[in-house]
């Protein structure tokens, strides 16, 4: 799934997404004190801008284009409190320690053996700051999808949760239903929800 696959994938709609929050963003975060946050795989810019707007400074990637344009657009009165960047993590890893939020909604990251582009995302959590990294129950999921995409070839927050080292606590590691229903045609009824807090060293 590469820049032209999501870049395809956004422009068959006018807009793809709600534009709304996910909910367990808002669930999980609603009373975190704002300051830098990035967001991974931002798409059309519901979680960013959120954020924005309940104060933080925040930093959306993502790999197309198209969605990040439709982000731009929609940054409104927030504009000054956002920044969208086109990038791929597993090329482009964010800066060490610099964000007191990362939040990873949906987002396929693939394994690799050594763990590489998870490893700089993980360290991108600054010392106090939180990580949120959500994702679709793929527990009554066939191993290929029909579209030919394996959902066990990307991490799942449960098996990031296993690789964390001793400076983070696992506040929340589960499965949960859905707050708001899946889109029209999906499979997924349930997220699992990883939530952790980097300690100081």
């Amino acid at each position: 799934m590469d820049a032209q696959f999501w870049d395809d994938r956004y422009g068959s709609q006018e807009q793809l997404f709600s534009g709304d929050p996910n909910g367990v963003l808002v669930t999980e975060l609603a009373d975190l004190p704002p300051g830098q946050a990035l967001d991974v795989g931002c798409g059309e810019g519901g979680d960013a801008l959120w954020l924005a707007h309940r104060g933080w400074l925040v930093t959306g990637v993502d790999i197309s284009g198209v969605a990040l344009d439709r982000a731009a657009a929609a940054s409104g009165g927030v504009s000054g409190r956002v920044s969208w960047k086109r990038g791929d993590l597993t090329t482009t890893p964010p800066p060490a320690g610099a964000f007191d939020l990362v939040t990873v909604h949906y987002f396929p990251l693939p394994r690799e053996p050594e763990h590489t582009a998870l490893r700089t995302l993980l360290a991108s959590v600054a010392p106090g700051g939180t990580l949120l990294f959500v994702g679709h129950d793929i527990t009554p999921l066939p191993e290929r999808l029909t579209d030919g995409h394996a959902p066990g070839d990307y991490y799942q927050p449960a098996e990031v949760a296993e690789l964390l080292g001793t400076d983070w606590t696992v506040t929340v590691n589960e499965t949960r239903a859905r707050v708001t229903p899946a889109p029209e045609g999906s499979h997924h009824t349930h997220d699992t929800v990883l939530r952790a807090h980097r300690t100081h060293p």
